[in-house]
């Protein structure tokens, strides 16, 4: 009989625990955000990323009733800005806008000072059309014609830093089609400028920071780094096929490890919804960008297989 009463018991203290557990995690999601929320944008303002998280944060403003606003935080390759959310609370208050070196090739390079796991995803929702580009006289219009001009002549690069993941893919493009660039330097910004004035000859960036030479036909693309070929230019070949190399560039939200799933949840619904704006559709047509919704269980397994990637990257700039 006391065995009886006593599994009763451990039943009833079960359940009731089950019951504040749900209670709990329903009142931490309709709580949230019981703050000012802000978002971190590690890049200057204007570019997709920054963009895109503009109108996450204005939808999460008009959702919540409680200011959301974007911070740009530029500085260490991005790094500085991701750094500032792996010291926040692990509430929701702070949430990173990542590209995926920030938790891939920052880390294996040994240039992060946070760990492999600091970071949950809430999702990922951009595939960047990263792209190689260059001034419309340049001699070459192909990869495979810069390959064979570089082989006879110099060429320099601009690039976003040695342990951004463009560079090494860049590096092992041409490593692949047998040519080396002569020099190269680190950007903060790629853009129309750079191309200009002759900064670099070659530059590895995106369509959105370079829309006024594309439209002016002051440049010409070599080639992007995309799953399939831009629909703004949809002449220009991938780098899968120029290359057979299939990694491409995302950007996701990332909040601080520890932050509740419920507020995860409702951060990756408010997302979800902002990104079927019209102006983000109008976004895609104007720069080729792939603007979707990946969850977080699935972001977290495009986390784990990309950091792997970002140990054989790496060796690509050593």
């Amino acid at each position: 009989m006391k065995k009886q009463i006593s599994h009763t018991l451990k039943v009833l203290a079960a359940s009731t625990l089950l019951v504040t557990t749900f209670a709990s995690t329903a009142s931490i999601a309709s709580d949230y955000p019981n703050r000012p929320v802000k978002f971190i944008v590690p890049w200057p303002p204007g570019d997709l990323e920054d963009v895109l998280t503009r109108v996450i944060a204005e939808e999460m403003s008009k959702e919540t009733g409680v200011p959301a606003t974007v911070v740009n935080k530029p500085g260490g390759g991005g790094v500085l800005g991701a750094t500032t959310v792996a010291q926040s609370r692990p509430d929701g208050s702070v949430i990173g806008s990542f590209v995926v070196d920030l938790v891939t090739s920052q880390v294996v390079g040994g240039n992060a000072p946070y760990a492999e796991d600091a970071f949950v995803p809430v999702g990922i929702f951009l595939d960047y059309p990263f792209v190689l580009a260059v001034k419309s006289d340049a001699p070459y219009n192909t990869l495979p014609e810069l390959a064979e001009y570089a082989k006879t002549h110099d060429v320099s690069l601009g690039h976003f830093g040695y342990q951004a993941t463009p560079t090494a893919i860049t590096f092992q493009a041409a490593k692949k089609l047998g040519f080396k660039f002569a020099s190269d330097s680190a950007f903060d910004a790629l853009d129309c400028s750079v191309l200009a004035n002759g900064d670099a000859e070659v530059i590895n960036t995106t369509t959105q920071q370079i829309l006024p030479c594309l439209d002016s036909k002051d440049a010409k693309l070599l080639t992007s780094f995309t799953y399939k070929r831009l629909v703004t230019n949809p002449d220009v070949p991938t780098l899968n096929e120029e290359t057979g190399i299939s990694q491409t560039l995302w950007n996701g939200l990332f909040v601080k490890k520890g932050t509740p799933q419920a507020v995860i949840d409702k951060i990756a619904s408010i997302a979800e919804q902002a990104l079927q704006a019209p102006e983000v559709l109008k976004l895609q047509e104007t720069t080729g960008a792939g603007v979707y919704w990946t969850n977080s269980q699935d972001a977290q397994k495009l986390v784990e297989l990309d950091f792997e990637n970002a140990k054989k990257l790496m060796k690509e700039v050593k």
